[in-house]
């Protein structure tokens, strides 16, 4: 067997990066900048005042209350602005250029409201209430870094500097396929001795959560011949095969029987549940084999999928919040592997450590229980068993 650890840093060698394409915004949430972005424009870009009022020199106002006589109006769009000469205020409104000769803004609120003339009551100094060129980003400077999530805030950021379009690591393109020759696709009525398909759902949606493209072959029967010329012509399009199911030492492993030889390596890695894997390259795309219990498919992805497609896609934050827990209640673990098992973390206030407890055994049928469940509990290899009240890693889900 192989350590946990070991076939992850090989599932994640396998992929690489990601291509990088340029995406228009809209189009880019959720992705990661595959480049460094300047701004084509300064923000703000011109000086503009930051309030509803009236722009003035701060010398016109050193006694109040004063009366000044409203020259101009200056609304937020406005492109030919007037000099404010001393004497006289333009009555402006918030984001509108700030006048030429003007050095203050005194807020509406200050003032009587006039539009002809305005009767203002309190004194500024210069500088107030006035948003300088450049103040948030300079024009040519770095807008946004390589390696960055564009999330809300930084494609409003890249919208504001000028860009149509980023540089982005683009989405992986991840063909599912299910194999087994008793799995049923809902809503065909069951015949005793078949299954529903459900690990394919599962897994379309866990790879579609992070920002990837997943087409989805469900329920191919154990017959090579059949899944060799059901997969092969779709290679073509993927960045990587994900099958579930058909990996274990048995009889009728498809995909152990399909891709022996043809570049995939099959493997027991030690962990619990999810021993029999595989990796590789198949007519040179890469290739991740699953187990097929749902639960081990689960636990599979969490532990080396999705950490490697979301390092192919650029991320560096690519693990699962990792906390200490105390136990509330005994559990045991085969000697020698890592088990990962369902649980469900209470944050305990007041407390450095929350509490966490199992839900459901360790069979990797139970996925039923995985509904339930907010966290991995994460027994390592060294350890056989663990107390009520004992210190657990968990991972939060």
């Amino acid at each position: 067997m192989i350590s946990v650890d070991a076939h992850r840093e090989t599932v994640t060698g396998l992929l690489g990066n990601a291509p990088v394409i340029r995406l228009p915004l809209a189009s880019a949430a959720g992705l990661v900048l595959a480049e460094d972005v300047r701004a084509g424009v300064s923000l703000p870009p011109f000086d503009n005042s930051a309030m509803d009022g009236y722009a003035v020199r701060a010398e016109d106002i050193s006694e109040t209350p004063v009366t000044l006589p409203v020259a101009e109006d200056i609304p937020a769009g406005r492109v030919d602005i007037t000099k404010l000469e001393p004497g006289t205020a333009h009555r402006i409104m918030t984001g509108a250029p700030l006048p030429p000769g003007a050095d203050a803004v005194v807020m509406v609120e200050h003032t009587d409201g006039g539009v002809t003339d305005v009767r203002i009551l309190r004194t500024v100094v210069p500088g107030t209430h006035i948003r300088r060129r450049g103040e948030d980003v300079v024009e040519g400077t770095v807008a946004l870094s390589a390696g960055t999530v564009l999330g809300p805030a930084q494609l409003g950021l890249a919208a504001a500097v000028g860009l149509a379009e980023v540089p982005v690591f683009r989405p992986l393109k991840v063909l599912v396929v299910s194999t087994g020759t008793e799995l049923v696709d809902a809503p065909e009525p069951l015949r005793h001795g078949q299954i529903y398909e459900s690990n394919s759902i599962m897994l379309a949606s866990a790879i579609r959560a992070l920002g990837c493209e997943a087409e989805v072959v469900r329920s191919v029967v154990d017959d090579v011949a059949e899944f060799r010329s059901v997969i092969e012509p779709r290679l073509a399009d993927a960045d990587l095969l994900v099958t579930s199911g058909g990996v274990s030492a048995g009889a009728y492993e498809v995909v152990k029987d399909a891709l022996t030889g043809q570049g995939v390596e099959f493997r027991k890695v030690a962990m619990q549940p999810g021993g029999p894997q595989g990796c590789g390259r198949w007519n040179g795309v890469p290739v991740v084999t699953l187990p097929g219990n749902p639960v081990s498919v689960l636990v599979s992805f969490e532990a080396f999928l999705r950490p490697a497609l979301l390092a192919a896609m650029g991320h560096t934050g690519v693990d699962r919040q990792q906390v200490r827990a105390r136990l509330t209640e005994a559990m045991t673990s085969p000697a020698g592997r890592r088990q990962f098992r369902r649980g469900f973390y209470t944050h305990s206030e007041g407390e450095v450590t929350g509490i966490v407890g199992p839900r459901g055994g360790p069979g990797s049928h139970l996925l039923a229980s995985f509904t339930q469940a907010n966290c991995l509990i994460v027994l390592p290899e060294d350890v056989d068993s663990v107390e009520q009240g004992d210190e657990v890693t968990v991972l939060l889900l």
